[in-house]
């Protein structure tokens, strides 16, 4: 075993390409290589051959670090859009529907969000958490012809990911709303670090909130039953007052699709964003 990873690990510091700052995608996957060598050497690894590893890790990281600084840096002086934009465009996607790809590793360590407090047990017909993949929020940020007028807002934002991403990458005012306060304490932190002036959470059961702002809303299947049931009524009724856009990922989808008052503005593949907006 220590034979093939010794050659492996010696063809990765024989080409020195991958320091780099466009091969993010190469380190990335240089570092899951040897997490799963790590794991299934566990303690038969060579000393010299571990400590040789964990340095290349150390070194991976830190190159990554440098991009993500950049990356930041151009976010808080207001040219993160670009910068973003571009990683978005060049970094391969892959995955079914709730997969997770290289993009999403470029999207956490440029957030780097603050590890959540505790968080209450979910109540019922609540969902349990997990971010929307990058390239579905890039995706909605491509389709949804944002501008400097409308208000997003994020039903359910948990640690705010589309909040902060379509901050960064349109000049519309973004909302998120969400019930657990440790996700929203994580998410104002980001916000407040990259200097996201257009960003804001609010924390408030989404049956309570204020929705007369919003022109486009968002909806990563945060709950189900007659919670989601009271949200779309909610909906509904502030478009009877003007036109309003919708954008969901997961099983809601379906059930917008079903909703008299939507119409979906094109046909969407199994596992894509979807974008209804009112009749």
């Amino acid at each position: 075993m220590d034979t093939g990873l010794q050659q492996r690990l010696d063809e990765m510091l024989q080409d020195q390409s991958w320091r780099e700052p466009h091969q993010l995608g190469r380190r990335i996957d240089m570092q899951e290589q040897w997490e799963r060598a790590f794991v299934h050497a566990g303690d038969c690894l060579e000393p010299s051959l571990q400590k040789r590893g964990e340095a290349l890790m150390i070194e991976l990281e830190a190159t990554n670090r440098r991009l993500y600084d950049v990356i930041r840096a151009d976010i808080r002086h207001g040219q993160g859009a670009n910068s973003l934009l571009q990683w978005a465009a060049a970094m391969p996607r892959h995955g079914d529907e709730e997969s997770y790809d290289l993009l999403d590793a470029l999207v956490s360590g440029v957030l780097d969000l603050a590890e959540p407090g505790d968080v209450p047990e979910l109540g019922a017909e609540m969902v349990f958490y997990q971010p929307t993949p990058a390239r579905h929020i890039f995706d909605f940020i491509a389709r949804a012809s944002i501008g400097d007028q409308d208000t997003v807002i994020d039903l359910g934002s948990g640690l705010g990911h589309v909040t902060l991403l379509t901050a960064v990458c349109t000049p519309a005012r973004c909302l998120g709303i969400e019930l657990q306060a440790a996700y929203v304490a994580s998410a104002r932190q980001c916000a407040q670090a990259l200097n996201l002036r257009n960003a804001a959470f609010i924390e408030q059961d989404v049956r309570l909130a204020r929705l007369s702002e919003g022109t486009v809303f968002y909806l990563y299947t945060p709950f189900t039953g007659t919670i989601l049931r009271a949200v779309l009524d909610m909906l509904k009724h502030e478009a009877e007052g003007r036109g309003i856009r919708l954008c969901t990922l997961g099983p809601c989808t379906e059930i917008l699709a079903r909703e008299p008052w939507l119409m979906m503005e094109a046909v969407s593949h199994r596992g894509s964003v979807a974008l209804f907006r009112s009749r």
